[in-house]
């Protein structure tokens, strides 16, 4: 266990160098100024500002400075916002987009579970056509679609919550309720293939046949092993909690960390954009880790061997 980890971990520190060079050097490739004014900069200002963030160094240097400052923990200070810094960024808009995140994938897990299970159990009826229908339209209409249309009638036509904004627990109502659309759908679809798949093995059907009720079957034999292939999808949705519903957050101005970077890309602050980049990388890689993990305390059948 204590090697796999090791060697694990070696793999997560290969694939973070990997991605922060290849967004160190996409970000010099692609056109745009970090210090591009409404009017234009003097040539004393801008040769001060390029000096003060290292650009006026070879690129070759500049990798190396900014390689060591991740080593350090160091993720930089913002070209566009003077003295604010990439994880203070992180950490002060990290609880608003856990709150829409967690919100999200709580409610849309907990009631796309639901519809997944009696989906299966009925399937072949009405209600599990339904269901099939629900999860095509959640997964093929995007969350800014869902998004819109809450803010028309919630917000302006019927005025019961506000339209954008971030305060009271009445302006989490419509970010949750459109972050979790796609989750359930998703997590509708997923679980019921996965629980017809279950429903036919042999196992159950000796379950069935020592005279097990059908609620005892489902919790005791099927619900376990079906729920195998949400424990995957665990990674990136925890990865969406932390790190925000980019699109969500820029639809609902709430200043959280997906709405940061989107505004970072638009200005093209490259120190926010790298720093923000390796710490999503960061979070999604270490929690696919611990998903790995997880799978042994699921499936006994899983065992991780040296």
């Amino acid at each position: 266990m204590g090697r796999y980890i090791f060697h694990r971990f070696l793999s997560m520190l290969f694939t973070l160098w990997v991605i922060a060079t290849i967004t160190f050097f996409l970000m010099h490739a692609v056109p745009g100024d970090p210090f591009a004014l409404s009017r234009e900069t003097p040539p004393e200002v801008r040769k001060n500002l390029e000096a003060k963030y290292g650009l006026d160094k070879p690129l070759v240097t500049q990798y190396l400075l900014y390689i060591g400052r991740l080593l350090r923990g160091d993720f930089g200070i913002s070209m566009k916002y003077k003295g604010q810094s990439v994880l203070g960024k992180v950490m002060k808009g990290m609880p608003n987009s856990s709150v829409v995140g967690f919100g999200g994938v709580f409610i849309g897990c907990l009631i796309g579970g639901i519809l997944g299970i009696f989906a299966a159990l009925y399937r072949g009826r009405g209600f599990d056509y339904f269901i099939i229908l629900l999860a095509i339209i959640g997964v093929s209409v995007p969350n800014f679609v869902f998004g819109s249309l809450l803010q028309f009638f919630f917000g302006v036509k019927w005025q019961t919550f506000p339209v954008a904004g971030w305060g009271s627990a009445k302006y989490v109502v419509l970010p949750i309720a459109a972050a979790c659309m796609q989750n359930i759908a998703f997590y509708a679809r997923m679980l019921r293939t996965s629980m017809l798949d279950v429903l036919h093995q042999d196992y159950v059907h000796t379950a069935v046949s020592k005279g097990l009720s059908q609620s005892e079957v489902i919790r005791r034999h099927v619900l376990r092993n079906s729920i195998l292939p949400l424990v995957t999808s665990l990674a990136p949705m925890c990865a969406g909690i932390l790190m925000g519903n980019f699109v969500i957050e820029r639809i609902y101005n709430i200043p959280g960390i997906g709405q940061a970077f989107i505004v970072a890309i638009q200005n093209s602050d490259y120190t926010m954009i790298m720093g923000l980049t390796v710490i999503f990388a960061f979070i999604t890689i270490f929690l696919y880790f611990i998903v790995d993990i997880l799978y042994g305390i699921v499936d006994p059948r899983i065992r991780i061997h040296a």
